[in-house]
């Protein structure tokens, strides 16, 4: 890694997890294989922040600590690049459970449980179908009933003035991404550590 770490992929100690280089690669894979419109690729950084603002609009209330676990929820990729679901598919066990390493590790070095809730994972999921929706019709060339049928349709998002379902997502520069990425990861990290500090309460006279 940039940072100086090595990871061992089979492996994966939590003490080699840099959220540095989290940023750096993340801003740097493709999603949709690079298969999207733009002067820049839509990369897995800037996927992650969309998908952390869908899961806080599902659920307002959901504590930091989990809005960071959805924040990294494809972070493994930073090691092993973003792979269509198809080919995942054919890759099967293999694939999983590099990625189920990995993710682990990354959530230990954040002080997660290495598996989070299933209610955690059921969000972080429906947040990554909802931009995934989003992704294929703005992005990715897909009709909306194409969409629709892979993704389902997402409900609740306001429409824009043709009645269609619209998000308005644009690509970043990479450096843009990165920044952006970290800037989230440290806003939500100054919210764990306010949340963790013990509350003052008045001294009995």
């Amino acid at each position: 890694m940039l940072s100086g770490r090595r990871l061992n992929l089979l492996d994966p100690s939590p003490l080699d997890v840099e959220i540095s280089d989290i940023a750096h690669g993340l801003a740097r894979v493709a999603r949709w294989n690079g298969q999207t419109y733009g002067d820049h690729a839509f990369s897995v950084a800037e996927h992650s922040l969309i998908v952390e603002d869908i899961a806080l609009m599902l659920k307002p209330d959901l504590p930091p600590h989990w809005r960071l676990a959805v924040l990294l929820h494809d972070a493994p990729e930073y090691v092993i690049g973003d792979m269509i679901s198809p080919f995942k598919a054919v890759i099967g066990e293999a694939y999983k459970g590099v990625e189920a390493r990995l993710q682990g590790a990354i959530h230990l070095r954040f002080g997660l449980p290495a598996e989070v809730p299933q209610t955690v994972k059921k969000l972080a999921k429906r947040a990554d179908i909802i931009c995934a929706y989003f992704e294929a019709v703005e992005l990715a060339g897909f009709e909306a009933e194409e969409a629709a049928r892979i993704f389902g349709r997402p409900r609740g998002f306001p429409l824009d003035e043709n009645g269609e379902l619209h998000m308005g997502l644009k690509p970043m520069p990479v450096a843009r991404a990165q920044d952006k990425f970290l800037e989230r990861f440290e806003e939500i990290e100054s919210l764990r550590k306010a949340e963790a500090k013990p509350k003052r309460t008045r001294a009995a006279r």
